[in-house]
């Protein structure tokens, strides 16, 4: 069964009916994402909820030189979605990609509503959820404002164990705001202690 790992993460937060479940099978979209490939790009409406069945995507915003400016990553088990266009149905600004080859199941907004209405349990559990985003970024810039480079790799590497072993340092550096360059001398100071 394909929808398993998302009735898996569904679980602990709501138990699913077998009505529920058949329902979910119905609207879901699997879909297999090749390394680079994108789910969105800057200037389209983010019509989806991504969860994560396979493989690393990251949400960033490319600023006009082309610099990279990585806002979130998902792995296995997590959403991903352009939250502020999906909402509004405005342009995104954002890029969600692939760096890996992997398995996204992707919820359309029009299924998402028919699952508040219907089932409304599914209201609650996508509220804290995004409140759990909020709260996580939020946090993320008041670090951004308040922490040396070092204290937010430190972060990072508490924060995200699971994704040091997955991601290049270009992509770390640019989560947390340094160059590739100063996040080498930071490891080595780091392995050095």
């Amino acid at each position: 069964m394909k929808i398993l790992p998302l009735i898996r993460f569904f679980e602990p937060l709501l138990p699913l009916e077998k009505h529920e479940i058949a329902e979910l099978e119905q609207r879901l979209i699997f879909r297999k994402i090749k390394r680079k490939q994108f789910l969105l790009a800057e200037g389209e409406i983010c019509k989806h909820y991504y969860f994560v069945i396979q493989g690393c995507f990251k949400m960033f915003k490319a600023d006009p030189s082309g610099k990279e400016h990585n806002l979130l990553f998902a792995i296995e088990n997590q959403w991903i979605s352009d939250i502020g266009s999906f909402h509004t149905e405005n342009p995104s600004q954002l890029f969600i990609e692939a760096l890996e080859e992997g398995e996204v199941i992707q919820l359309a907004k029009a299924d998402l509503i028919h699952f508040y209405t219907v089932f409304p349990k599914f209201n609650r559990v996508f509220r804290v959820m995004i409140e759990d985003q909020f709260v996580e970024l939020q946090n993320r810039l008041l670090q951004t404002f308040s922490s040396t480079a070092e204290e937010r790799y430190e972060a990072f590497l508490n924060d995200h164990p699971e994704l040091i072993q997955r991601l290049p340092n270009t992509q770390i550096a640019s989560y947390i705001g340094i160059t590739p360059e100063f996040l080498s001398r930071i490891r080595h100071q780091i392995a050095s202690k």
